[in-house]
């Protein structure tokens, strides 16, 4: 069987990029398409495959964000030559899924969620600023049109989580099974410590983006002055000053990150995540997750298994939960990750192909 791999852009290190990297290790395709890729700001795995992208590679702006060529992104997926493959597995958030497939070819989408920018935008503009609300609200409609036609050109649908799947099904009435994600980081690979850190701080781990609330977290901690916090991401402009208890690392390599999961007390998340693979992540090394109750997290955390859940955004909230979590046992906190291992993915994913 030849496959292709098409992933929306590959520019940064998130959960879905750890997935579509997952797909093309486990499933050997013949190729990656997609809008553009930056070496230098994600997984350097990507490396080690063959990668094809559109006209949008040649300007350094959309390598460096692929937001700012938000009116070009449906023209440029739609304008892509169809991959000559047996099947075309498209890891998609909204894009990836505009590639067109030849007629003997079966397309498969793995939706890692509905277009955030066109069915929770609410959640979505937290993260743009003017000029990028203004093209939101006039490509909205259009976007939309063509977003609904795009799904429907699948021969397949498959939804990450259960709330994803209700989003599709409300959005495209497409009835899609679930098979939940990888986690992408695995345990047993190099560990690179992180000067003068030391072991029994918090952790959480963010994009920079408005639906991450990651101010809400940090808000909390100016409360726990006897606490530490370490935040994987950079601080945002234009927000209060962080309290001296918390740290930004901003990125950090795999290595760094198994060595943060292994001596962090817990990982915490007030994010509106889709599924969220973060707490299974940290779940490896026995660091347990204290996250809001919504999202995808519902199907993640189990709770008093391997995290506390949170109800609102309020600090005495969070660190009432962060205190629960760390009374968990570690060992059974970690045997909990082996439901979300690469291997059961694919044996879950394969039939679908």
């Amino acid at each position: 069987m030849s496959l292709v791999v098409a992933h929306d852009y590959v520019t940064q290190r998130g959960g879905a990029e750890r997935v579509a990297l997952q797909m093309l290790d486990g499933l050997g395709p013949d190729r990656l398409v997609t809008s553009v890729y930056n070496a230098d700001t994600t997984f350097p795995g990507f490396a080690h495959h063959e990668v094809q992208t559109s006209v949008l590679q040649r300007v350094a702006a959309f390598r460096r964000d692929p937001r700012r060529a938000f009116p070009l992104l449906a023209p440029v997926w739609s304008s892509l030559e169809p991959p000559a493959a047996d099947v075309l597995l498209c890891s998609s958030s909204g894009w990836s899924h505009g590639l067109s497939r030849r007629a003997a070819t079966r397309k498969v989408v793995y939706c890692h969620n509905t277009p955030r920018w066109l069915w929770q935008p609410d959640d979505y503009r937290r993260g743009l600023g003017r000029g990028g609300r203004t093209a939101l609200r006039l490509m909205s409609q259009p976007l939309k049109s063509w977003d609904l036609r795009q799904a429907q050109t699948a021969d397949q649908y498959i939804a990450n989580s259960g709330v994803v799947r209700e989003r599709i099904r409300d959005v495209y009435g497409i009835d899609a099974p679930v098979v939940p994600p990888p986690v992408g980081l695995t345990i047993d690979g190099e560990v690179q410590p992180i000067e003068g850190v030391e072991a029994g701080f918090v952790l959480t781990i963010a994009r920079n983006r408005g639906y991450k609330r990651v101010g809400a977290v940090v808000e909390a901690f100016r409360h726990a002055p006897s606490r530490r916090l370490m935040v994987i991401g950079d601080e945002s402009p234009g927000q209060p000053a962080a309290p001296p208890n918390v740290t930004f690392l901003g990125r950090v390599s795999d290595a760094q990150l198994r060595w943060l999961y292994t001596r962090a007390s817990a990982l915490v998340s007030a994010s509106k995540e889709d599924f969220g693979l973060t707490p299974i992540e940290a779940n490896q090394f026995g660091t347990p997750a204290v996250t809001i109750r919504a999202g995808g997290f519902l199907e993640t955390v189990r709770e008093g298994v391997n995290g506390v859940y949170f109800d609102d955004l309020e600090p005495s909230s969070l660190l009432t939960s962060l205190d629960q979590a760390e009374r968990l046992p570690r060992d059974c906190v970690a045997a909990s990750a082996a439901r979300h291992q690469p291997d059961v993915f694919l044996r879950q994913l394969s039939p679908f192909l």
